[in-house]
């Protein structure tokens, strides 16, 4: 099992000599849930507002999103969008200091900001008496931020986003983007660079600059602001004409000239990268999200590459096995988008030759177009999508982000009930007209094949001598300088926050199959959709030490084929349902879950139930998810975070322990090559049965009927043979600190991970641990992140905490630094987890900061189904009540400054640490030999995992 309905998933197969599918509910009757009521005013200043009324939590939704990205950026200063983003966090004039920390103090929620081509995004939800104090926030750094930024804050910010630019370069394939944009696009086109921006111009950003582009950008009349959820219009005008209404207009920003360039011929390229496998790139310029062809050539990728039943699975994947992976997608901008295909090829075959078949299989599909049937399943997906997504009203794609892209992209803030209109009436002649318009121009083609990369644009600072201090926003003592004018609010100390209820979870309800199963169930009625989750106690630690990967290979085959449906129609029959089945694992637990559209609810559980109990295992399926898996752990090696995920887990727990392996489950390569059809089909009878099995819902529909519906066909499921066992009496090893470094050359970041088994059990009471470490590592506001991120600025992020597994809870410590820092960050991290846990322990602003955030952020945690049905799995398998998150907020309060001191001190021994260093040993190790620790250096073999010949 491998795909979600969101993710990227060629031969049209019809089934019609198959069984017969259930038949779903007419896609019209589906898209008539989606809907978001809204209105709108506009202030005098020009600050367009969107109110959306939803009252199923007490919690806003507050969204800005500035018309400005990285295509308004000249040449010299690319980069500067998304540096501001990080600015603009680091505090305003009247909240001075970082913005996290009164959004904390709240309780806000899916707190972040983003910066792409189009625009600036900056998002939060708040409880409902908390939205006063967010208005403020945001209208703050609106109209009141240039007397905040100081040459210290920017010169850190600098720091951080280069380090951003270097995490992001150093993953497999993190330099294509760079080789796309400038073979597609011209340079000097407003589309023509990547929004990190490049490290010379970040290098060469002065606070003038920056200062200048602010006044430019910035105004009001520049801006969306969108507020979703426990709000109504007049109490939305009286607040934001409070607190923006005195912010004065800006320089109108006129609109950006982007026409979609077309190369003169097809484009050739080879680049070579720290790869497993070839990876084959089709890549087209095409018109932007408002283009009449933008949906057609949207569902034209989704049948392509992004259904799991598409073309190119069926084709290469399914078919000849000659790729491992492939995907098709249309990512969307304003003004134009790019088509994007890719085929990661199989070990062992030919690359050129897949390429000629990978450019004669797309030129079929534009001559012929798709089926009617495609195009049906294709819009079912985006509809059920949207469905879901809706359920939030804010985060990254909730009700709040869909008006304001409708109304800064299309100026329209129902912009959505046109697409979605568009993809209802799509047909395939329309489909395959845009692709004979667009995909019959010049492309790019890339491969990327294993090899060592070239030379690195690194900044110029990383030669210098650090000039790193403590970032005040203003001198200590000395009062900031305001350039804006004379506020029409009282700015000199922050709205009150009124009462916060407690939160109340959902009513938990249970009942029982009749074999037995258990059914713990809550409704939550916004949108029509159940989420079911089947629970198995399995996980990764049931994997035998010496069968590692044999529970990754055997889910994965779990919807690769049934006793009465091969896998093309178990992908069909999905997306007609508009329904999502997938399996999943944690170290404890394996689950098997279904999305599904209400209407749809009963076919869907019975495609469930086919999985779960009538797996085929055929042979040739066995081979082929056997050896996707294989390139899957080569894939795992030659990642950062893959690399230390391997070799941590081992050290601390023993490589016997049943958790002294890597996280991904994917497991030992060895073992895996060797596993037969039998050891599958024995786990899943020890494993997948029902004896082991508790059933998770959060739905709209009433518990009867839904448990009518699963007992219909689960009810007489049975075991076969003996349930399996999990073995723990491995010893967990006395700690040997040390340093392990993992040899990854070339690398411009390391990855540092580092940790050590601590005393405590998945079932303890872990509140007080949990809240002082929030204060340690657990929170963007923690000692580590701000001493390595926020003063520093080595890090991209750096976090630090508690693993929670039933039988060991390891505290794990990560920070991906920059090359030529690592020593001096782990140095860094030491000293500040030592003094953490003895001479500077939690001070009493702390302990009320992260008590008040904790409590405040209770109703916005459990917005959605999915947050709920999260919930209830933790109550369970850690041995709690149903009425646990009822509870927890007083449990929260009674917390003090020395309690939570003394628990996280009983708990945490930094002289046990192990640490695991990931980067290019002949640049690390020098820095690490002088930190007092042992240091060993460990070479990962690669074996790519490649085509070629």
């Amino acid at each position: 099992m491998r795909r979600s309905w969101l993710a990227v998933s060629l031969l049209a197969f019809s089934t019609a000599a198959f069984a017969q599918p259930a038949q779903p509910a007419p896609l019209s009757e589906l898209s008539q849930a989606v809907n978001i009521p809204y209105e709108q005013f506009t202030l005098p200043n020009g600050l367009r507002v969107i109110v959306s009324t939803d009252r199923k939590a007490p919690i806003v939704a507050v969204s800005v999103w500035y018309n400005v990205g990285s295509k308004m950026e000249p040449a010299g200063k690319t980069g500067y969008a998304h540096l501001f983003e990080h600015l603009m966090f680091n505090g305003s004039e009247n909240a001075p200091g970082d913005f996290f920390k009164p959004l904390q103090e709240i309780g806000a929620t899916d707190v972040n900001g983003t910066t792409w081509f189009d625009r600036t995004n900056y998002f939060e939800t708040v409880p409902t008496p908390a939205l006063e104090r967010a208005l403020f926030l945001e209208s703050d750094r609106m109209g009141h931020f240039l007397g905040a930024v100081t040459q210290e804050n920017l010169k850190n910010q600098i720091g951080v986003v280069q380090n951003e630019k270097r995490q992001g370069d150093n993953q497999p394939f993190g330099l294509v983007e760079y080789a796309q944009l400038k073979a597609l696009i011209p340079a000097d086109h407003p589309y023509g660079h990547s929004t990190i921006g490049s490290m010379a111009d970040l290098d060469a950003a002065s606070l003038e600059d920056v200062k200048n582009w602010f006044r430019e950008h910035y105004g009001p009349n520049n801006a969306v602001l969108v507020l979703a959820g426990d709000i109504d219009v007049p109490t939305a005008k009286r607040l934001v004409e409070k607190y923006f209404g005195d912010i004065p207009r800006g320089p109108q920003q006129g609109p950006v000239v982007a026409p979609v360039p077309t190369p003169a011929h097809r484009i050739d390229e080879v680049m070579k990268d720290r790869v497993a496998t070839t990876r084959i790139y089709r890549t087209w310029v095409v018109p932007g999200l408002n283009d009449p062809d933008a949906v057609p050539l949207d569902i034209a990728a989704t049948v392509l590459g992004g259904l799991s039943s598409s073309r190119l699975d069926n084709a290469l994947v399914r078919g000849d096995k000659s790729a491992v992976r492939v995907s098709a997608d249309l990512q969307q901008f304003a003004q134009i988008s790019f088509f994007d295909v890719q085929v990661d090829v199989a070990p062992g075959v030919d690359v050129a030759e897949e390429g000629r078949k990978l450019d004669k299989l797309i030129a079929d599909y534009i001559a012929q177009g798709p089926t009617a049937d495609e195009v049906l399943r294709s819009a079912t997906r985006d509809v059920a999508g949207r469905t879901a997504s809706l359920e939030s009203v804010g985060g990254f794609g909730g009700k709040a982000v869909t008006l304001a892209e409708g109304a800064l992209y299309s100026n329209d803030p129902g912009f959505y009930k046109k697409q979605l209109a568009a993809y209802a009436a799509a047909t395939p002649e329309q489909v395959r007209a845009a692709m004979q318009k667009w995909l019959s121009r010049p492309m790019l083609a890339l491969v990327v094949e294993p090899g060592p990369r070239g030379a690195y644009e690194e900044s110029q600072s990383v030669a210098g001598k650090s000039g790193f201090a403590p970032a005040y926003y203003h001198k200590p003592g000395e009062a900031p300088v305001t350039f804006a004018p004379q506020a029409a609010v009282d700015r000199s100390q922050l709205p009150p926050v009124g009462p916060i209820p407690n939160l109340d979870f959902p009513t938990v309800e249970r009942a029982k199959l009749s074999n037995g199963i258990e059914l713990v169930y809550a409704q939550r009625t916004a949108v029509p959709i159940t989420r079911i989750v089947v629970s198995f106690d399995a996980g990764n630690a049931a994997d035998p030490a010496d069968e590692l990967g044999l529970q990754s290979l055997t889910l994965s085959l779990l919807d690769e084929g049934t006793k009465t449906r091969n896998s093309i129609q178990i992908a069909e029959e999905q997306e007609r349902l508009g329904a999502n089945i997938s399996a999943g694992t944690s170290t404890d637990r394996t689950t098997v879950s279904l999305f599904a559209l209400s209407p749809n609810l009963q076919p869907s559980v019975a495609l469930l139930a086919d999985i779960l109990r009538n797996p085929a295992f055929a042979p040739a399926e066995v081979e082929r998810l056997r050896n996707q898996q294989l390139v899957s752990i080569q894939n795992e090696l030659t990642q950062p975070g893959g690399l230390a995920g391997r070799t941590l887990p081992p050290v601390l727990f023993g490589p016997e322990h049943p958790y002294g392996r890597a996280s991904s489950g994917t497991g030992d390569p060895d073992v895996v090559a060797k596993l037969t059809r039998n050891d599958l089909i024995a786990f899943q009878h020890a494993w997948i049965r029902p004896d082991k099995a508790t059933i998770f819902i959060v739905s709209d529909r009433p518990l009867a009927e839904v448990r009518s519906v699963l007992d219909a066909s689960l009810g007489d499921w049975n075991g076969e043979g003996a349930a399996g066992a999990k073995r723990f009496a491995a010893a967990i090893p006395q700690p040997q600190p040390r340093i392990i470094l993992v040899d990854r050359p070339d690398s411009p970041q390391s990855l540092i991970y580092g940790g050590e088994v601590t005393p405590l059990k998945g079932t303890d009471e872990l509140v007080p641990y949990i809240a002082a470490n929030d204060v340690l590592g657990g929170n963007f506001l923690s000692r580590l992140n701000t001493d390595i991120r926020e003063t520093k600025g080595w890090s991209y992020g750096v976090s630090g905490n508690f693993r929670r597994l039933l039988q060991g809870v390891p505290y794990l410590v990560s920070a991906p630094v920059q090359a030529d820092r690592t020593g001096d960050s782990l140095a860094a991290m030491q000293a500040d987890i030592r003094t953490f846990l003895t001479t500077k322990g939690i001070t009493p602003e702390e302990q009320e900061r992260t008590i008040n955030g904790f409590v405040r952020e209770l109703p916005g945690s459990f917005e959605t189904g999915s947050d709920v049905l999260g919930g209830m799995q933790n109550n369970v398998i850690y041995g709690r009540s149903d009425d646990y998150y009822d509870t927890i907020a007083s449990r929260y309060r009674a917390l003090t400054a020395p309690e939570m001191d003394k628990a996280i001190r009983s708990a945490i021994d930094p002289a046990k640490f192990v640490w695991v260093v990931v980067g290019d040993a002949k640049v690390v190790k020098p820095q690490l030999d002088s930190l007092g620790l042992p240091v060993e250096v460990k070479t990962v073999a690669q074996q790519p995992a490649q085509g070629g010949k």
